[in-house]
């Protein structure tokens, strides 16, 4: 495997006048390669983990991406731009570089005419089917098999990538959990993708799976309804349990630019619920516990997977009733986050908190003991506050014992 700089941070000296005495580049994956026996060929993939993967263990829902090379370093900024405010959980992110675009895009062999923004050269249009083959039988196994995979996948796809996503859905239904089509060809062969999606729904009584549709400003001035309209019909007359959709008319972007926005609102749509409600003057959460198990127990049963909440809810929500004066409660809701994380430094330090303000220092001591041991095993950045909240306990404890 090499690694993918994303962005190289380098300082010029002559022009400031700041030591610097290292310089090391922003990663945001690695470059493996495949060899394909059901392709025929070699296939350079790009993988991209959440940043602290190295020093966790959680398992993590994966999304795939057609073309790569080409967005996968905006698809990481708005995964973590997205998880880190909460609208979604972090994801490990699997980019497809292209050989033959065409050849492993498209569902049909056809030949568009000239005046149908077909590129020149040899018609290798159809092997959508073997694609998603190389997927099933090669792609998934190698990623979660050296990765930490959560039951959950997502297809992504712009363009000929959005016909291939709409393709995946209604052809091989059970390969991914959600897609995301960015601006879909829909010309394709005649309309193609419309009369497939519209055949696979007409009798589908159960389909638990998200879709989101874009469309740039590909069909301005085109008469009504549009290729993009009709399609937007067919899924609104859907019928089936569990198919959840949302589509979104961006007519202010075009071909190239439409794909950034069309991740982060699909991703919203994929996670929509995923966010604890909370009191929009406050900020806080008016539930207990039991309300945050339920709240994430509902959202699993929608994705179709287990869903464990995430730590940083659980921490705020702890501190939430701290700050109130409920240390009992605040304990109970601490111990269910060292339950849910038990590697994680932090939440060991939290639980010593609210074990020292409510006086049992001894229990406070062992917890912060243990989140030093756990920070020094991870290395963590926040080892010293750990230390000195340790000493701290280590203190009062001592100073107890010596009290007649």
């Amino acid at each position: 495997m090499k690694t993918l700089p994303a962005i190289a941070l380098g300082l010029s000296v002559a022009a400031v006048s700041l030591s610097v005495t290292a310089v090391e580049p922003i990663t945001i994956g690695e470059s493996v390669t495949i060899q394909s026996k059901i392709l025929g060929e070699e296939r350079t993939i790009l993988i991209s983990t959440p940043a602290d993967y190295s020093r966790g263990t959680e398992h993590y829902p994966v999304l795939y991406m057609t073309d790569g090379d080409v967005h996968l370093t905006h698809a990481r900024g708005t995964v973590d731009f997205l998880s880190r405010n909460g609208f979604m959980p972090d994801l490990i992110i699997v980019g497809v570089v292209n050989t033959d675009r065409t050849r492993d895009l498209t569902p049909t062999h056809w030949a568009p005419s000239a005046n149908a923004g077909a590129t020149q050269g040899p018609n290798t249009s159809g092997g959508a089917d073997k694609f998603l083959d190389f997927f099933a039988k090669e792609l998934f196994p190698y990623v979660e098999s050296h990765y930490r995979t959560s039951p959950y996948r997502i297809f992504a796809g712009h363009s000929l990538g959005g016909i291939l996503a709409l393709h995946t859905m209604v052809a091989r239904p059970n390969l991914f959990n959600a897609y995301i089509a960015a601006s879909p060809w829909l010309m394709w062969d005649d309309d193609w993708t419309l009369r497939a999606t519209e055949a696979f729904f007409a009798d589908r009584r159960v389909f638990q799976k998200t879709l989101f549709v874009t469309m740039a400003n590909d069909e301005a001035g085109d008469p009504k309804p549009t290729r993009f309209d009709r399609l937007c019909a067919i899924l609104g007359g859907v019928r089936a349990d569990g198919f959840s959709w949302g589509s979104m008319l961006m007519e202010d972007e075009d071909h190239g630019s439409v794909v950034l926005r069309s991740y982060y609102w699909g991703l919203r749509k994929v996670f929509d619920g995923w966010r604890l409600p909370v009191d929009p003057k406050t900020g806080r959460f008016g539930g207990n516990l039991a309300d945050l198990k339920g709240h994430y127990a509902a959202l699993g049963k929608r994705l179709g997977m287990p869903v464990v909440p995430p730590e940083q809810v659980v921490t705020l929500m702890g501190y939430q009733f701290l700050q109130s004066g409920a240390a009992a409660e605040a304990i109970t809701i601490f111990r269910y986050d060292v339950e849910l994380y038990p590697d994680s430094p932090n939440v060991y330090d939290s639980l010593g908190e609210a074990l020292e303000r409510a006086a049992l220092m001894e229990e406070a001591l062992s917890s912060y003991g243990k989140a030093v041991e756990k920070a020094e095993q991870a290395k963590d950045s926040r080892l010293a506050i750990f230390t000195k909240n340790r000493d701290r306990a280590a203190a009062a404890v001592r100073g107890a014992q010596k009290t007649p």
